[in-house]
């Protein structure tokens, strides 16, 4: 079993994947005031919670978007596992090839989702990551990782309108009934909701003209389960695309190595 750790800006998604079983997903709040050895008990906490032993645990990858904790994170597997994990980063194979002005300044999430999605899905692709922002991830026919798309998150759009608009509340992300709100809430969970699914929609429309043709398309995050389920294009929900993708960068790396 192999522990995968995708940090992210709200949550740190830790899961233990083996190729032909995932034994647990959780997630934790990222803080940035953690210290290492707070980290190592949490995920020492996920183990004993799903009753695995940290001697079956073979080793250990990151994926991550928040600089200032990567380094905290890794001390903590390390004292989990007694090995130093890989980092998603340079000097690391993913087998990717990007085709985009600057290929350094692709994040490691969008690099992962992608592994993943082309191992499970094949090319063309259009990825969804909906999390603090949403990004689109375009792949062509041959498997290259063109270029894309980032937007304001769900939750990021809903705080800023919350914060900056002084009679609108803050709301769940319940599915509205109809798209036409009778009240301020039903009003602004259409907008946050069946808003969001449109812009997905309308993003497919465009990716696939230029692309020229159809196209499978993968959601995955944290929000994807709030959006997906009301666009109107097929979307295919992986939940832990990313963490499948930790996977089969590992498995490259040590088979390499």
């Amino acid at each position: 079993m192999v522990l995968t750790v995708d940090i992210g800006n709200s949550n740190i998604v830790a899961g233990g994947l083996a190729p032909e079983k995932t034994y647990f997903v959780e997630r934790l709040s990222t803080n940035l005031y953690k210290t290492s050895l707070e980290y190592a008990v949490s995920f020492k906490h996920i183990l004993e919670l799903n009753q695995i032993d940290a001697g079956s645990i073979s080793g250990s990858i990151i994926c991550s978007v928040v600089p200032p904790l990567t380094n905290t994170i890794r001390e903590a597997l390390e004292r989990i596992t007694g090995a130093a994990p890989l980092v998603v980063g340079p000097g690391i194979k993913t087998g990717l090839n990007i085709k985009m002005d600057n290929p350094a300044q692709l994040g490691s999430d969008l690099v992962t989702d992608a592994v993943a999605a082309i191992h499970e899905y094949g090319a063309p692709l259009l990825i969804f990551d909906l999390g603090t922002a949403t990004t689109m991830s375009a792949i062509d026919k041959s498997g290259n990782y063109i270029g894309g798309a980032i937007i304001p998150g769900l939750k990021v759009s809903l705080d800023s309108l919350s914060s900056r608009a002084s009679q609108l509340p803050r709301i769940g992300l319940d599915r509205p009934k109809r798209i036409i709100g009778t009240n301020t809430i039903e009003c602004m969970k259409s907008g946050a909701i069946y808003g969001n699914a449109c812009m997905i929609d309308g993003m497919i429309d465009r990716a696939m003209e230029e692309l020229k043709g159809p196209v499978k398309v993968i959601s995955t995050g944290g929000l994807a389960r709030f959006i997906t389920p009301c666009c109107k294009h097929p979307i295919i929900y992986d939940e832990i695309l990313l963490l499948k993708g930790l996977l089969l960068i590992y498995q490259k790396n040590r088979t390499n190595s």
